[in-house]
């Protein structure tokens, strides 16, 4: 996994990582159909409108690595929606991932398990952000500029999952990792997280986890035309909210298109629940959590018997003072690591 630190200009931000690629000498293969660069040059105009800013640092990345601005920023804009021509022509997005934010005993912690196909480790980015007129954050991703996960300087967490759209019904906004990127960068906390990602177009059916320092915590099931806020569940021990591949709430299962193939979401949900519900994650919050994710209490990460598919990090979020830890792979085998880099850029203001 890279780690980046970027701060200043977006332009300039994404220059400095154009620089890098060139450097590695990393090459785009942009391999887009019509229905693809049509769906890219709609969605930039949305994504131009609401957040100019990233579009200019996409802009600086594919002015120095040469690559035609709209065509890059349309594949971009394309992954976690409707990149299906991806490697060796994947003929649906390949996607697990479940994430979770929990706030008891005083405590406000986030976990998730990264789900992917193993080509996508090695590329896989943990970068810290100080935006100029934005605020600080950490994000994780397999990608760049946008993300799957991170945590911003008020202690506000933002991730996504992926859940199956019909091609049919993909329309042109953000897509689940843009959204990640946006509220990072524009809210300080899940209220206004919430009012923010209310106004965006959607592009293709999401789950958006969000929570906040101050216990507040909630997933938003997005669909190109509907969202629904999902409210965490209380126990005797504290509050849970929980998503993976579906959507959970019974007003939106009928707009779910993977028809049951969404690497045992239902599963991997329950477990979680389960866990909290059960009074197993308590004390060492940290180090309970961090048995969950490796799939101590049931079945979180262990796809052994599914063909190029596998975890590929897990992180865990004290929101409270903005730690992170994370393992780069399998939490069965790979040890969480500290990482205070947002922490220690907080505190020397």
């Amino acid at each position: 996994m890279y780690h980046l630190r970027l701060k200043g200009d977006h332009y300039e931000m994404g220059v400095k990582r154009g620089k890098i690629f060139n450097r590695g000498q990393i090459s785009f293969a942009l391999q887009l159909d019509e229905f693809q660069l049509e769906h890219g040059k709609q969605s930039e105009a949305v994504l131009r409108k609401f957040f100019p800013e990233v579009c200019e640092e996409i802009k600086g990345v594919s002015d120095t690595v040469g690559a035609d601005y709209l065509h890059f920023v349309s594949w971009m804009l394309c992954m976690g929606c409707c990149m299906y021509n991806l490697e060796s022509n994947i003929p649906i997005e390949v996607r697990g991932c479940t994430a979770f934010a929990y706030a008891g005993g005083g405590r406000m912690i986030y976990g998730r398990n990264n789900d992917l196909p193993p080509y996508l480790r090695d590329g896989s980015k943990s970068e810290i952000y100080a935006p100029k007129n934005g605020n600080r954050f950490h994000i994780t991703t397999s990608s760049f500029i946008n993300g799957e996960e991170g945590l911003n300087e008020h202690g506000l967490a933002v991730a996504m999952t992926f859940v199956m759209t019909d091609l049919e019904k993909i329309r042109a906004g953000f897509n689940s990792c843009f959204i990640v990127r946006y509220l990072l960068e524009k809210a300080n906390n899940t209220e206004q997280a919430i009012s923010q990602l209310c106004d965006l177009p959607i592009a293709s059916n999401c789950n958006i986890l969000l929570a906040d320092k101050d216990g507040r915590i909630a997933v938003v099931e997005c669909t190109p035309s509907v969202k629904n806020v999902r409210e965490a569940e209380t126990f005797d021990n504290g509050r849970i909210v929980c998503t993976v591949n579906s959507f959970t709430s019974d007003k939106m299962k009928r707009y779910d298109d993977a028809d049951g193939n969404d690497y045992d979401s239902h599963k991997r949900y329950r477990v979680v629940m389960d866990s909290f519900s059960s009074g197993r994650i308590r004390d060492d919050y940290i180090e309970t959590t961090r048995q969950l994710l490796r799939g101590d209490y049931g079945f979180m990460c262990q796809y052994d018997n599914e063909p190029d598919f596998e975890t590929v990090w897990s992180s865990i979020f004290d929101l409270e003072n903005l730690t992170i830890y994370r393992a780069e792979g399998d939490p069965r085998k790979k040890k969480f690591v500290t990482d205070n880099r947002l922490h220690d850029i907080k505190n020397r203001g």
